[in-house]
């Protein structure tokens, strides 16, 4: 499980370190590709056949269908680390994230996400404000903590 929020740079050659915290959980490879809501997505190998299962499940005759999973399989690829812990960020995944110095790492349970930091920092206070209100409409889904 991956939880946590960690900040770290990116080098001039679109390296970035992993945090340690999260790093034996990924494996020796790992899938990243586009996130919601303007981050990456990092799978470990095994969460990511389990989406991708899910994936394949959609109905192929949905328009919507078919485009979400676009989305994901045309920005995935699978990564490793070097040996300082780093990965290094494909540009076309830099550009979704608009990552270009600062990071934010945080863990979601079965994936990690990279974020522009000032995007997460915008993203994150405007979802504290309304906390609760998210919570509320959770109950409704049979969330109850």
């Amino acid at each position: 499980m991956f939880m946590g929020e960690y900040q770290h740079n990116i080098d001039e050659k679109g390296r970035v370190i992993v945090p340690s915290k999260f790093r034996d959980s990924l494996g020796s490879t790992f899938i990243m590709t586009r996130g919601l809501d303007q981050c990456l997505f990092i799978y470990p190998s095994e969460e990511w056949g389990v989406l991708e299962k899910k994936l394949k499940a959609l109905p192929l005759m949905k328009s919507d269908a078919r485009a979400f999973t676009r989305f994901f399989f045309s920005g995935a690829t699978e990564c490793e680390l070097d040996k300082q812990g780093r990965v290094n960020i494909p540009n076309n995944l830099k550009s979704h994230a608009k990552l270009e110095k600062e990071s934010i790492f945080i863990g979601v349970s079965n994936r990690i996400e990279i974020w522009n930091k000032d995007v997460w920092e915008g993203y994150f206070n405007q979802s504290e404000s309304s906390f609760n209100e998210i919570a509320e409409k959770l109950v409704d889904l049979d969330f109850n903590m």
